[in-house]
């Protein structure tokens, strides 16, 4: 109890939480991405029990993983080598988010370059998404973001609660957030296809951090925010269009 009082009057600490808060929001980016894509293929009325259920279950995993911190950090030990590398098992879990993410990024731009009427066709065929399936790819993706954001908070911070606190904010924030950027992404169709986009840039830099090639959030995030920026721009001159040609036909 004495150390908790400490850390509350520790300034440095409150400097680490809302570091590692707006790091873990950051991180979650992709994962609301994911979310939001996967659960607009749902009927509209089991989008939000979709998002908050898999969320919550997100946020018990996250909070079962920093239980046991002391396994996690271990999954940076080299597991075997290959080819003159050495492949933890971390490397292993980013390899395998990634991989899972690229295919499902690639799956949902191929269905979306479908024609309609091909796409009718071909999923009356084939079984829908259905909310526990949803739910399942959402979990197994929000397990790679999480083992490597909760290694990542332990290089920021040694102190137990301060990651706790920080994960569940995180993910409050996330639930907050999910519904209103999946009707955004819903209502504009050419963010899909960006979002899709990000989520394909994000697992190929997944495998490629795997493979111990590093790339540095910074450029990715950068990339992205530049790109929704441009779209930005283009949806407000999409939208300054429409009302001028509604005008001149009036």
């Amino acid at each position: 109890m004495d150390s908790l009082f400490a850390l509350v009057a520790d300034p440095a600490a409150w400097a680490a939480l809302v570091t590692l808060i707006v790091m873990e929001i950051v991180l979650g980016i992709d994962n609301l991405i994911f979310i939001s894509i996967l659960s607009n293929r749902l009927p509209e009325a089991q989008r939000a029990r979709a998002q908050r259920i898999g969320l919550l279950l997100a946020l018990v995993m996250r909070l079962l993983l920093l239980s046991t911190i002391a396994w996690i950090t271990k999954l940076t030990a080299v597991a075997f080598t290959l080819f003159n590398h050495g492949f933890s098992w971390r490397d292993l879990i980013l390899v395998g988010g990634g991989l899972f993410l690229v295919w499902k990024a690639t799956t949902e731009i191929r269905q979306h370059m479908i024609p309609d009427d091909e796409l009718a066709a071909k999923t009356s065929s084939t079984v829908q998404l259905t909310v526990a399936a949803a739910i399942g790819q959402i979990i197994l993706l929000d397990l790679v973001f999480s083992v490597d954001s909760i290694i990542t908070a332990v290089g920021m911070t040694e102190h137990l609660p301060i990651m706790f606190v920080a994960v569940i904010v995180s993910i409050m924030v996330m639930l907050f957030a999910a519904q209103p950027l999946a009707r955004f992404i819903d209502r504009n169709p050419t963010i899909v296809m960006l979002a899709l986009s990000f989520l394909l840039v994000i697992g190929m830099t997944l495998i490629a951090d795997g493979f111990g090639s590093h790339v540095p959030k910074a450029y990715i995030y950068a990339a992205m925010a530049f790109s929704a920026f441009v779209e930005a721009m283009n949806m407000l001159a999409r939208r300054a269009k429409t009302k001028r040609l509604a005008s001149s036909e009036e």
